[in-house]
Formats: C-alpha cells, sequence, structure tokens
C-alpha cells in the first residue's frame, strides 16, 4: 500500500475533487492525507476510485483535512478522526497490528507562540492515545 500526502491548497472550486482523485489513480496510491480542502463540514464522497473522508474546516472556507482511502482498502478502515482544522488520523486494521496515518497541517512561522504551543500541546494529546489505539482490537481478532 502507498502512502502519501498533499497539501491541494483548495478543493473548494469546481471540479478540484475530481481533478485530485484522477491524479491519485495514476500514482496509484491507497491513501493520501490532503491539507486546506477548505470544506466546512464532516463527511464522506465518492471520487473516482477514493472514498474521500474530510472535516473540521471553518465557514471562511479555510484550512481543513481530509484522507482519500482506495476503495479497496476502505473495508480496512476502522476510525475516522478530525481533531480540529490542523489534526485528523484515520485507523486501518491489518492483520497483526493497527496502522495509524496522522494528517496535520502544522500553524506556519507567522502565526504567535500561543497558537503554535496549543496546536503541539494538543498534538501531544493526540499521540499519547495511539499506544492504546495501535493494539486494540488486535488482541480479539487472534
Amino acid at each position: 500500500m502507498k502512502i502519501g500526502t498533499w497539501n491541494v491548497r483548495s478543493l473548494y472550486r469546481a471540479g478540484s475533487l475530481k481533478a485530485a482523485a484522477r491524479e491519485l489513480v495514476r500514482y496509484k496510491l491507497g491513501v493520501v492525507g490532503v491539507q486546506e480542502v477548505r470544506w466546512d463540514k464532516v463527511g464522506t464522497v465518492r471520487a473516482e476510485d477514493y472514498d474521500f473522508f474530510y472535516g473540521k474546516g471553518n465557514e471562511n472556507h479555510q484550512l481543513g483535512t481530509g484522507f482519500f482511502v482506495h476503495r479497496t482498502i476502505v473495508s480496512a478502515l476502522t476510525r475516522v478522526e478530525f481533531v480540529n482544522d490542523r489534526l485528523s488520523y484515520i485507523v486501518l486494521r491489518d492483520r497483526w497490528r493497527n496502522i495509524i496515518d496522522v494528517n496535520v497541517h502544522a500553524p506556519s512561522e507567522e502565526k504567535s507562540d500561543e497558537a503554535k504551543d496549543s496546536f503541539y500541546e494538543e498534538l501531544e494529546q493526540v499521540f499519547d492515545q495511539f499506544h492504546k489505539i495501535s493494539y486494540e482490537n488486535v488482541t480479539r481478532r487472534l
């Protein structure tokens, strides 16, 4: 499975979702985390050979993250979490463990120190959960 990341700069333009999905098909990627989706709701939509999970943008159509998951592996998806407009993750079930794919759009240098500190504190809290997530349900499958 090939995993990638892409700052799409915006999927808020007509036809941009389909254009992005066509590019992913060309590169034969299984999972792609995208940043700056710029959609203001949480949901799932079908795009070419992918299910696109998106969430937590804002009403000004800024930020937001999402995941393209190829239809052949979407059945392995056990969790999709949108923590905020800059941070999300998915959990994929594997035979012996879970695979956690984190999607992060960090604040840039011009943001305030308080905003950056707050972001990295929240990121650390999310990472603290991963040890538990990586092994949950695995013992039940054995």
